[in-house]
């Protein structure tokens, strides 16, 4: 099992030139459980990835890793603790998939020193818990999506980090390597404890999977907790500006959230039809004989 750590943003403002994009911000992250990030385009969720993975300095507030602020901290004594997988990272070409979850292993290592049998062992395991280990002679190049994104995932294990923070890890991905992602991670925090945070723009499997959202407007914290605390049409129309109705999902018993549009609707019962009856459907017209 991985260590417990704290990680917090502390009235937290980041921005890119004249814009702010995130704006006095504070969260804390429970260790040991999923957490997902949601919110409208634009609303800052990469950004403050970012910056509690230590690669875009705060313009005011701070983000705190066991009480030391994280952008004062060395870079590889953080990369031994946290890990960052970016959204839709590009691996150099040709390079094989043992060669790319290898490069997990830099924080570990000293200059001048060799390649160990410990390390050997961190990317045996890796490649084991994403079920990659067939792949490992093959070229990166040659992957489905779906691959590809449990090598990156596979790589982030060899780093050894007790919390792993990932952009959008299904995006560009169909339904089923989705739901093997995040089955995947989902996995790696009941059976390691590791600490997952992750920025999702599907609100139904952030609901089913995650253990505590963040929901963010405006680059401001709008609600933070349990999914069904969390997702609440009152909390997706403030977020999204997105009418819908929350219902119980019958698969998991969390949240789901059913969008409503101008089309796309049940058209409305004939007058005169009780509440409690639906028209029944027309009968399908008779078989003719052979």
């Amino acid at each position: 099992m991985t260590q417990s750590h704290s990680l917090a943003a502390e009235r937290l403002t980041l921005g890119y030139g004249d814009r702010t994009v995130v704006d006095s911000l504070d969260l804390t992250v429970p260790p040991g459980r999923i957490t997902a990030i949601v919110g409208a385009n634009a609303c800052g969720k990469s950004t403050l990835l970012r910056s509690m993975s230590r690669l875009l300095s705060p313009r005011a507030g701070r983000v705190v890793l066991d009480g030391k602020e994280v952008h004062r901290l060395p870079a590889k004594e953080l990369a031994r603790t946290l890990g960052l997988l970016p959204q839709s990272p590009v691996a150099p070409e040709g390079i094989t998939v043992a060669d790319l979850v290898g490069r997990g292993r830099h924080p570990h290592q000293r200059m001048f020193s060799r390649w160990s049998a410990e390390d050997d062992a961190a990317v045996a395991a890796a490649l084991g818990a994403t079920d990659t280990t067939a792949l490992a002679d093959r070229s990166v190049d040659e992957l489905s999506g779906g691959q590809r994104q449990r090598v990156w995932i596979a790589m982030a294990l060899a780093q050894q980090t007790d919390i792993l923070m990932l952009d959008e890890p299904t995006t560009f991905l169909d339904a089923s390597h989705q739901v093997e992602v995040l089955d995947l991670l989902t996995d790696l925090n009941h059976e390691r404890g590791t600490t997952v945070v992750m920025v999702l723009h599907d609100l139904n499997l952030a609901a089913r999977y995650a253990d505590h959202i963040v929901a963010l407007a405006g680059g401001r914290l709008h609600a933070s907790g349990p999914p069904h605390e969390v997702l609440t049409e009152e909390s997706v129309r403030a977020v999204f500006g997105l009418n819908s109705r929350i219902i119980e999902d019958p698969v998991s018993g969390r949240p789901l959230m059913l969008p409503i549009g101008r089309h796309g609707t049940r058209p409305p019962a004939p007058v005169g039809t009780p509440p409690s009856q639906e028209p029944a459907p027309a009968p399908a017209p008779a078989s003719k004989p052979h």
